[in-house]
């Protein structure tokens, strides 16, 4: 498998840090774009091109140095239950292009696209699993040909369609990094549904190929103590994007959201503690980012 850049392997493995974006999906919704019931953000690239292009080049304006593609919510089976499968390879093939449009546009060339792919539900069933399969392989070839430098697995919980996720991923021939979204239950980490524990999931899956593991979609009081699992088993680099509000589907509540500064501290702290890819999910924003980024550069400086 080819590195995702060999710029930023080199810094990764000089324990640099690397800041990636801000949630996309709820930036576009706070530009005032329409979510849509059962697949949320899921059709903006189709819809609202110019909003999603701009949410990219804001995050990209504060810092980014990695973007994720607007296709989190854009899988085929969430794409039929919100009625809008006919329209599947074009959302897809169309919200990559969008995050190139916004790197070339803002003369950043170094700026790394991910195509994200996830088993997220929106409130509904997990899709069979013969079903998930097909989706995901046929969505990771689409991400890879529309021009996605690497396959982001975000919000993963449960381990069959994972393992799904991760055999797709892996056929399209781009480099992977996995995302996974836990909860405190009890004061133990578990995987978000609460249906598997976080440390039998990472048993199962630390010793998969990927290039990087992040805890993401996960709230910042709860990621110290994921990442206390996390790293006990994996031993590659270790992101951490969290996230801040709530989620009433098909909308994302910005209720109590961190403020940047609270979230710059808690992200140092990460870091402090070997933390090497740096970013925010849901209700976690540009600004945040642009916060971020001199604290990450003196860090920088520092290493």
């Amino acid at each position: 498998m080819e590195p995702v850049s060999s710029s930023l392997n080199e810094r990764l493995a000089l324990g640099k840090i690397v800041l990636i974006d801000g949630a996309t999906g709820t930036d576009i919704e706070r530009r005032g774009v329409p979510m849509v019931e059962n697949a949320w953000c899921g059709v903006s690239a189709l819809t609202h091109g110019d909003d999603v292009r701009a949410v990219h080049r804001a995050h990209i304006d504060a810092g980014a140095e990695l973007i994720i593609a607007n296709t989190y919510a854009s899988s085929r089976h969430l794409l039929a239950w919100a009625g809008h499968e006919n329209s599947f390879e074009e959302i897809n093939r169309r919200a990559v292009e969008l995050a190139i449009q916004a790197r070339t546009e803002a003369g950043c060339p170094d700026v790394l696209v991910a195509g994200s792919m996830s088993t997220t539900r929106q409130g509904g069933p997990y899709a069979d699993v013969d079903v998930a399969r097909s989706n995901f392989g046929e969505q990771a070839r689409i991400l890879a040909d529309a021009g996605a430098d690497i396959i982001l697995l975000e919000m993963m919980r449960d381990i069959e369609q994972t393992e799904v996720c991760l055999d797709a991923a892996y056929a399209a021939d781009l480099p992977v990094w996995l995302g996974i979204a836990c909860v405190l239950i009890d004061d133990e980490p578990w995987m978000i549904d609460g249906l598997i524990r976080l440390d039998a999931f990472m048993h199962r899956f630390a010793d998969e190929p990927v290039e990087a593991i992040a805890v993401m979609h996960t709230e910042t009081r709860d990621v110290d103590a994921c990442l206390d699992i996390v790293q006990q088993s994996w031993h590659g680099p270790i992101g951490v994007y969290a996230q801040s509000g709530d989620f009433q589907p098909p909308v994302w509540i910005f209720i109590d959201v961190i403020s940047t500064q609270d979230y710059a501290d808690a992200c140092m702290g990460w870091i402090d503690r070997g933390v090497q890819i740096i970013g925010g999910c849901c209700g976690i924003g540009h600004e945040h980012i642009a916060h971020l980024r001199p604290r990450i550069d003196a860090s920088n400086a520092a290493r």
